[in-house]
């Protein structure tokens, strides 16, 4: 597995695949779908799919595939690596949502939030098979959300393909099970090799298990709150217990409104306004006064509202 495109940037999500099996152009195929790292407030999201032909849904099974919550590290290793040696007949793909991603995309001004973002990650991998000639007629998915209505909606968006949504899917249908690895393998490798974009110094890398409830994880968000700028993007922003941290250890900050002038309300809440930083005493050549400042900035926000 090759990570090499995701960690070049990894502000910004990926997709890795690897190739597509002769047998899985010509032959009826089931699909599988899982993810791994729902629920960790550090590093990304992983959506995985495997895929094999019906007739060797009994040699995947014999490769003891299972969940990947139920194996160990050196267990999920192994079992990815048969996965990838089978090559003739199993095919597999990912999509690495980073935590940027993540976060820009539930805090924008029109949510987006993580049941939607599931859903339309994992439309997108079916689809990305089908564009690549792969003969789907049974597609597998753990739910997210009621699996009815997942049923339903996989359904209508790919008709002429069984579409199964069951909670633990991923210890019913190996196929599932093996996406589940797949998934879970590439989250762990990401995780454990993440570089800092940003300048943080020999930053520690035992940061747990990256879930909000794990000593080692708060400890570690703690340590490397900066009280001005938040967290690295290796941290979920949109997640509460990173916003908690930052409202009660970062710096209080006054966002200039337009209905009130920014002076007055930053004063009132005894804070500075950022355009102090950007004005000028009146009336000095080539200095820009508060309110050209506040025009300038109030017209480059309406341009940017016009172009979404």
């Amino acid at each position: 597995m090759d990570l090499s495109p995701f960690e070049s940037d990894n502000s910004v999500s990926c997709r890795l695949a690897s190739q597509i099996p002769d047998v899985c152009r010509t032959e009826d195929c089931c699909l599988g779908i899982d993810e791994a790292g729902r629920g960790p407030v550090l590093g990304p999201m992983v959506y995985g799919i495997c895929f094999c032909p019906v007739s060797k849904k009994q040699e995947l099974k014999d490769s003891k595939v299972a969940d990947s919550k139920t194996l160990n590290e050196v267990e999920r290793e192994n079992l990815f690596q048969k996965i990838d040696e089978s090559k003739s007949y199993i095919g597999w793909a990912l999509q690495i949502l980073s935590p940027n991603t993540i976060s820009t995309s539930m805090l924008q001004r029109t949510k987006y939030n993580l049941n939607a973002i599931s859903h339309d990650t994992a439309i997108d991998l079916v689809q990305y098979a089908l564009d690549s000639g792969v003969q789907l007629k049974e597609v597998f998915v753990d739910t997210v959300g009621p699996a009815d209505k997942y049923e339903d909606k996989l359904s209508k968006r790919f008709p002429g393909i069984d579409v199964t949504v069951r909670p633990k899917a991923d210890s019913l249908f190996p196929i599932v099970s093996a996406a589940s690895i797949c998934a879970k393998v590439a989250r762990d490798r990401v995780v454990k090799g993440w570089s800092f974009s940003e300048d943080m110094g020999d930053v520690e890398a035992d940061y747990g298990s990256g879930y909000p409830s794990d000593p080692k994880t708060k400890a570690w968000m703690l340590k490397y709150l900066d009280p001005v700028f938040g967290y690295p993007q290796f941290v979920r922003f949109s997640w509460s217990t990173a916003q908690t941290l930052m409202d009660s250890k970062g710096v209080t900050v006054h966002w200039d409104d337009d209905d009130e002038d920014g002076e007055k309300g930053a004063q009132r809440q005894n804070n500075k306004s950022m355009l102090a930083y950007f004005s000028a005493s009146a009336g000095g050549k080539g200095q820009t006064s508060t309110h050209q400042t506040h025009r300038f900035f109030t017209e480059r926000r309406l341009k940017s509202l016009d172009a979404l």
